[in-house]
């Protein structure tokens, strides 16, 4: 009867933690869409059409706290709740480039953290999400994302470079154009969050871990 008890009882405290778990992500992804309403482009690195946004600093604390699965699933569960909120005004392109960048930015971080969970990990882990980041979002915008949105639009790819080229004159083709204005925009947005989320982490992961 002991013993039966005993396995009751861990049975509950696994489901009470995999729910605590549950509306911790929920609320950190309703908090990282309600970000996403606030954007901002960097007119002196990128075209307008390249707007800043916060959200990936509650996934990033969720996926410190969490793990980088739970990180994913943050990311997912935020872009479905912008969806649902404010609709897209970019053909769902836009939408998809904040996934991509999103897990490549949290996923190396919250797998880092994961392995060592101290402070200079988490430097590291947001530094290596920081560079990924960068470079998946050369690759990703200027094989699938610039293409895509110039078909939904119906623009030619010209139009970027165009653009680019009207804030820095090195800019002379696609190559160029996604090395000197993409990149270093993902790499300003990834040093914002990590220094934000550096200072936040610590007095917020007490909260977290006294639920879970």
């Amino acid at each position: 009867m002991q013993t039966k008890s005993k396995v009751n009882n861990s049975a509950k405290q696994h489901t009470n933690t995999h729910l605590n778990r549950l509306i911790i992500a929920a609320m950190l992804s309703a908090l990282a869409a309600a970000l996403m309403f606030f954007e901002v482009p960097l007119p002196f690195i990128a075209p307008d059409f390249y707007k800043l946004d916060f959200s990936e600093i509650p996934v990033l604390i969720g996926g410190f706290s969490l793990g980088p699965v739970w990180a994913i699933v943050m990311e997912l569960v935020k872009i479905l709740l912008k969806f649902v909120l404010k609709g897209t005004m970019t053909a769902g392109v836009g939408e998809l480039a904040n996934f991509l960048m999103g897990c490549a930015f949290v996923v190396p971080a919250s797998l880092l953290y994961k392995w060592k969970k101290k402070r200079s990990f988490a430097l590291l882990g947001m530094g290596i999400g920081t560079v990924a980041m960068a470079v998946a979002a050369v690759f990703l915008n200027a094989y699938l994302l610039l293409p895509a949105y110039a078909a939904a639009f119906k623009m030619p790819m010209e139009a970027f470079v165009q653009m680019g080229s009207a804030i820095n004159p090195n800019i002379d083709g696609l190559l160029s154009f996604v090395i000197l204005a993409v990149a270093p925009f993902n790499l300003v947005k990834g040093i914002l969050v990590s220094i934000l989320v550096f200072f936040l982490y610590k007095p917020l992961s007490r909260l977290i871990h006294s639920k879970i």
